[in-house]
């Protein structure tokens, strides 16, 4: 399927009806790319959505796109983004320093939490703790960064007044993934297995419930042509300062986590800035394993990807290889819709499939 403007993405409001739009017809390329991107969707063992934005045109391609699915740790992408638009309000300062003690600690993934238990403290500064939450994708880093700018509220503030649909942010991680587990949070669960332990001991049918609930109406949702559409905004410097924009997505190139995602298909001369999100596991299937970024072209040429996952029980290898091929896709799709002029060599390199 195929979005052109906002106005198509769930979620959005208008004040009064809008006049019917019919979309151009696709192009060979855009419905060679739209095939692959239902054949994708398709053949995964799961409920995927994906879409991909050629940021030059506006055009969203996309498969399942306009469904909501939870974001998990891509929701640290919009508390970047409502930090940075802070910072360029005058509001808010990356320099500023900050210290977190034990009461700042939240769970799973917080390589923070080691430097706290080691030292009794870290000293550092929000520019730091907003490369963790982005690069390491550090739990502790976000919530900490979440809290001085205002909380939640402040993030869905900036996604509304920017106008992206189908979006919501959410919560801070210690009440999201308590919820989703069935617990009330306790900041005893932030050190050692405290959260594991309380979760394990819970019965199977609230957590049953609890996590079904959350898939139902994930209270993280966002729609992947939603995502896809943010970050083509954010490429055109229509979210930020230029100073801002640049920042943002020169972290979001330095990312560690998911090496074998989306970025496993990115071929040489290719980059990609992204961003990860993994949700927790119960009876087999995990709620959401997503991946969105912005991948560039030799040539300079961008494209917003889009990759996420509701709920899956496929092996790992085989959601890595789903994101993987969906870089391939838009790759083909770049050269068939960009082909280089008679006699000039191609500046894409090969496409090779990752292990």
């Amino acid at each position: 399927m195929v979005s052109l403007l906002p106005r198509f993405l769930e979620g959005a409001q208008q004040s009064e009806p809008a006049a019917a739009i019919v979309p151009a017809a696709l192009s060979p390329p855009e419905a060679a790319l739209e095939d692959e991107l239902a054949a994708l969707v398709a053949g995964f063992d799961g409920e995927a959505g994906l879409a991909v934005q050629d940021i030059a045109t506006g055009r969203i391609l996309h498969a399942r796109g306009d469904e909501l699915y939870p974001q998990q740790s891509v929701s640290k992408f919009w508390v970047a983004l409502a930090a940075l638009d802070e910072a360029d309000e005058g509001r808010f300062d990356l320099a500023e320093p900050v210290t977190l003690r034990a009461e700042d600690l939240t769970l799973f993934h917080q390589p923070i939490r080691e430097i706290v238990r080691s030292r009794g403290r870290f000293d550092t500064d929000y520019g730091d703790l907003l490369d963790r939450a982005l690069t390491r994708s550090d739990n502790t880093a976000n919530d900490r960064i979440l809290r001085r700018i205002g909380g939640p509220e402040t993030v869905q503030d900036f996604i509304d007044d920017a106008e992206l649909a189908g979006i919501r942010f959410g919560t801070d991680e210690r009440t999201k993934q308590s919820a989703i587990a069935g617990l009330q949070w306790d900041q005893a669960y932030a050190m050692g297995r405290g959260f594991y332990d309380a979760r394990d001991a819970l019965p199977d049918a609230l957590r049953r419930a609890r996590f079904e609930a959350y898939l139902a109406d994930p209270v993280d949702g966002a729609s992947p042509i939603g995502i896809a559409h943010a970050l083509g905004q954010l490429a055109r410097g229509s979210l930020l300062s230029s100073v801002s924009t640049e920042l943002l997505l020169a972290t979001l190139e330095q990312t560690r986590s998911g090496p074998r995602r989306l970025k496993g298909g990115v071929p040489p001369g290719w980059t990609i800035a992204h961003k990860t999100g993994t949700g927790q596991e119960f009876g087999g299937e995990q709620s959401g394993y997503n991946d969105i970024g912005i991948v560039t072209s030799p040539a300079g040429r961008e494209y917003a990807v889009v990759a996420m996952i509701r709920r899956t029980g496929a092996p790992v290898p085989a959601r890595m290889a789903m994101m993987q091929e969906l870089v391939r896709a838009v790759v083909r799709y770049d050269e068939a819709a960009y082909p280089p002029p008679p006699g000039a060599q191609p500046v894409s390199g090969a496409v090779t499939t990752e292990p």
